[in-house]
């Protein structure tokens, strides 16, 4: 009878959970901008404009919002509106329909990213979209010429903000969306409200209006004909694409292309700065602008020198406008096809019949910018298949769990009356989709393997929907992988050498090597390898005649190494006289170095165990000699600062301060009833209802056989709960460890059983696993958030972050505490003049040093690669959303360090020892913790002899 009525209840419960999914997923449907224009489907579009100026709002919820007069050239008054709150204003419509809606607005000095808003109408967001659109800035190379430095190696420029105003359309960010919005208004007094998300703006108008209409090229040509317009002749005009004049992103700057000695500038062995474009330029609405002077007005002809060898088996996409307007519908959507080679693209039907286009006497301005085409529909459809496949198998996984006994039938197809029709109907959705990709790219590729190997999958289950427990691995791998493809084929990546506009009888210049011009510059770079130092990095100045020298040697990329090269360059070295040699080279190189006197007087990035196991050996200089390192201590926490004392000396300073947070699927956790838990005895009510539901939390664990892991620090969950329970991780003045007192051994106990008593996992990808929804919540480190950003836009808005969970207090108050892994800028103690090596490291930490490596850095990058700055000032400044920093702030204030000790290396390698005695080979928490303590106090007490230490 007990098992008869707990299943029961099971059933009950899995229906109840199916119901609630079922009306969230539809909620989340019924939001989208497809079934917004389908339900106005009918409705007019009134050919009209409507005038709303920024000054005449009617509410602002903040002081911030400010009217300005006569701004930056605009005559007349302006509104400016602060990175957060919302403004409203009312406007009457007189014929009710859809409207586009486009801004004049201009970007003003921020935080260097795009600007962000949400638009609601009449107090509700229209659909989903609307809440994410973002306005461009407008950046410039800095530099009106190349430099190059002392090698004679080009420098890549960097890019400066130029302001100015823009007009533009609320348009979809994703690109799944070709034209502008539309939104519909009732008749009457409509109210629209802006919210600000990310970065200031000042607002002139607001205009709803119709987004016209481009004629086709045949009707572009009998227009020219009415006009007299005819075909030029003998006009030839090149324009290298690296002089484009503004760009959408600081991410859009010049490249070195060194694949082809026809590429323009070439050298065999030195870098010229040749190209633009390439896996920076792939988003769509990311667009590059280039002003063309004409001598003649009349017809022209236009090519591209392009390469589009990242994308086999998809084409690149691109929309063209000249002086601002699309000239035809045929450039709404310009394909560019896969080619490994460089090849010129005359714009055309075919080559004996190019496009013309009419270009006015003067300057014209023509502007490419990307594009999904004909393409978006397709993602579109497969991220709304991944979406309800996904909800398929957190159905299946409700009843299965991630771990299915293979030889039982859980009749899933009668548990779950839908599942079958679902598979069926997905397979042929994505099926039709990868037939209509062969169709139009006129071959099968690799691109298109996934879809076809989830259609094969999809199809067997409904054969025989007896093994769907079975597959449900190789299932989720596929739903996983066309998320994927999603990413992948978004991204629309192509590189530009130059642009050609000439008269229709002028021939193109070859645009691929012959093998003679091949063969040559392969062996030229071959000997060139001999004579060329790419690790030094060069000056752009002659700085042969200053006062000082310094070496710091950087062990990250040659981006960053190139990035700080000219930072110090432009802004250390003219300030006081110190010049900076900066040199790339590999981790382990360092040490040695240093032990045969060759060392630098300065390194960067390194890890936070390295700094007092060189002050151990005397070869770190303690920084608190110098009279001003109070003072500059305080541009970070302390828990930054403290993995670097040492024998009541500081040797190093935070240069970056990684630690966890809390992230989850806010729209998992509604569809279960949860709110994020606030304590530890709310995660485990959370955890009963997420395992009822064959759901996980995750927790962090490090893989101690993981690639490159030379130091297993301690774990960073075993962490916050010793250190919210006022825990230490040493004792008697740091000369043991504490991992064996009783608060220790409480938090050992607790973490532990989690994995035996909850049956966490030992291994989880946990981003990949919180965008499937397997793992709808856990703590990560912060940088994990730009991971998600970048990399599953198909569930932006539907997580968040958090503080972690905490302890309760005696007093009632819950304490946040997690542990902190920082990254460390080091003075060497052989370094000849410390003074000088002391004044670059206060001038690297620097607020503004730090915010504009980190932006720079982004701009390379992209978003990806957001700088995690220690100092405090610096990571307000970088471009994080309002809501998102506030939250991280929040967590920073509970940050507390782990001390580095003679022998601590072996505290998170024998904490892991323990923990997996625990889990693996049952063994009681408190004697396994306590046989590792002495382990890891024999280490201890081993080299605080071996240096000379009090034991």
């Amino acid at each position: 009878m007990w098992i008869y009525d707990s299943r029961n209840k099971a059933n009950q419960h899995y229906s109840q959970a199916i119901t609630d999914f079922e009306a969230v997923n539809s909620d989340k449907s019924e939001a989208s901008y497809d079934n917004y224009l389908e339900n106005y489907s009918t409705e007019s579009k009134p050919d009209q404009v409507i005038r709303i100026e920024g000054e005449d709002f009617v509410e602002a919820d903040v002081n911030d919002f400010k009217v300005m007069d006569d701004f930056n050239g605009l005559d007349g008054p302006s509104i400016f509106t602060p990175e957060q709150g919302s403004i409203s204003w009312e406007v009457n419509i007189e014929d009710a329909g859809l409207y586009n809606i486009r801004i004049h607005y201009y970007p003003i000095e921020g935080k260097s990213s795009a600007i962000q808003r949400e638009i609601n109408i009449n107090n509700e967001l229209p659909f989903m979209g609307a809440d994410y659109v973002l306005f461009d800035r407008i950046w410039v190379d800095r530099d009106e010429e190349i430099l190059r430095d002392e090698n004679d190696n080009e420098i890549r420029p960097r890019q400066a903000e130029q302001p100015e105003w823009v007009l533009a359309s609320f348009k979809d960010s994703e690109g799944y969306f070709n034209e502008p919005y539309l939104f519909y208004f009732e008749e009457g007094t409509q109210r629209i409200t802006l919210t600000s998300k990310r970065e200031p703006m000042v607002i002139d108008y607001i205009e709803l209006y119709q987004d016209p209409v481009a004629p086709t090229y045949e009707e572009k040509k009998s227009e020219y004909e009415q006009n007299g317009l005819k075909s030029t002749t003998d006009q030839f005009i090149k324009v290298q694409a690296e002089d484009a004049v503004r760009k959408s992103s600081a991410t859009l700057f010049p490249l070195t292309d060194r694949t082809s000695p026809t590429v323009e500038p070439y050298h065999v062995s030195k870098l010229r700065v040749n190209a633009i474009g390439g896996q920076n330029w792939k988003m769509p609405g990311q667009w590059i602008e280039w002003e063309v002077e004409v001598e003649e007005e009349g017809l022209y002809q236009i090519a591209f020198k392009r390469k589009q060898d990242l994308l086999r088996g998809v084409y690149s996409s691109r929309t063209l406008t000249i002086n601002g307007e699309v000239p035809f519908q045929e450039m709404n959507v310009i394909r560019f096809n896969y080619n490994l080679d460089w090849t010129t693209d005359i714009l055309g039907k075919s080559d004996d019949a190019p496009y013309l286009f009419h270009l006015k006497e003067g300057t014209n301005t023509i502007r490419l910018s990307v594009t999904l085409g004909d393409i978006s529909p397709l993602l579109r459809t497969i991220e709304s298949s991944v979406l309800e496949l996904n909800e398929m198998y957190r159905k299946i996984l409700m009843i299965t769990s991630n771990t299915p006994d293979p030889l039982r039938d859980y009749q899933l197809e009668k548990r779950i009356p839908d599942m079958l029709d679902v598979f069926e109907e997905q397979a042929e959705i994505i099926k039709s989709v990868a037939d209509h990709l062969e169709m139009i790219t006129g071959e099968r590729s690799d691109k298109v393997a996934v879809i076809h190997s989830t259609v094969s999958q999809l199809e067997k289950m409904v054969a025989k929907p007896e093994t769907v427990a079975r597959q449900l691995d190789s299932f989720k791998m596929n739903v996983g992988g066309l998320g994927t493809w999603i990413q992948t084929v978004r991204e629309q990546p192509m590189t530009l050498d130059y642009l050609i506009i000439s008269s229709p009888n002028v021939e193109m210049p070859r645009p691929s090597a012959t093998t003679f011009e091949k063969a040559k510059h392969e062996v030229g770079a071959f000997f060139a390898s001999y004579s060329e130092d790419y690790d030094n990095i060069g000056s752009t100045k002659d700085y042969r005649n200053v006062d000082e020298e310094i070496t710091v040697w950087v062990t990250t990329g040659r981006d960053q190494a190139q990035i700080l090269k000219g930072m110090a360059d432009d802004l250390f070295t003219p300030d006081t006289g110190i010049s900076v040699n900066v040199r790339l080279v590999q981790p382990d190189v360092l040490l040695p170095a240093t032990l045969a006197n060759e060392g630098p007087d300065v390194a960067l990035n390194l890890g936070e165990d390295v700094p007092v196991n060189y002050a151990m050996r005397n070869a770190a200089q303690d920084l608190t000699i110098f009279d001003d390192y109070e003072e500059i201590v305080t541009r970070f926490h302390e828990s930054a600062v403290l993995p670097f004392a040492f024998n009541e000396g500081v040797y190093a300073l935070p240069e970056q301060q990684m630690f966890p947070v809390m992230f989850y699927r806010s729209d998992i956790l509604k569809e279960l009833e949860l709110e994020p838990p606030k304590t530890w005895d709310d995660v485990y009510n959370i955890i009963s209802v997420l395992q009822r539901n064959n759901l996980e939390f995750y927790l962090p664990i490090d893989d101690p056989m993981a690639q490159n892991q030379t130091l297993l620090a301690p774990n960073q969950a075993f962490g916050m709960l010793l250190y919210q329970k006022d825990g230490e991780f040493y004792a008697d003045d740091e000369k043991s460890t504490a991992l064996d007192d009783e608060i220790s051994i409480d938090a050992f106990n607790q973490w532990t059983q989690f994995y035996t008593n909850y049956k966490f996992p030992l291994m989880a990808d946990f981003p990949n696993r919180l965008r499937i929804g397997e793992m709808p919540i856990g703590i990560a480190d912060y940088t994990t958030y730009n991971m998600l950003t970048v990399l599953a836009p198909e569930i932006r808005g539907l997580w968040e972050f958090t503080t972690v969970p905490g302890t309760v207090q005696e007093n009632g108050a819950i304490d946040h505490t997690v542990p902190s892994t920082s990254i460390a800028s080091m003075m060497l103690e052989n370094s000849e003049n410390k003074e000088a090596a002391w004044a670059f490291l206060k001038w690297w930490t620097e607020k503004e040093i730090q915010l504009t490596f980190g932006r720079e850095m982004e701009s390379i990058l992209g978003e990806a690669a957001r700088y995690p700055t220690a100092n405090i000032e610096a990571l307000a400044e970088l471009p994080w959303p309002v809501e998102d920093y506030q939250n991280l702030a929040s967590q920073w204030q509970w940050v507390q360090g782990v001390p580095q000790v003679p022998g601590g290396y072996f505290t998170g390698r024998h904490l892991d020892n323990a923990f997996r005695r625990v889990v693996n080979a049952n063994e009681n928490p408190r004697e396994a913790i306590q046989d590792y303590a002495r382990y890891i106090n024999d280490e201890i007490e081993i080299k605080r002899k071996e240096f000379d230490l009090p034991y």
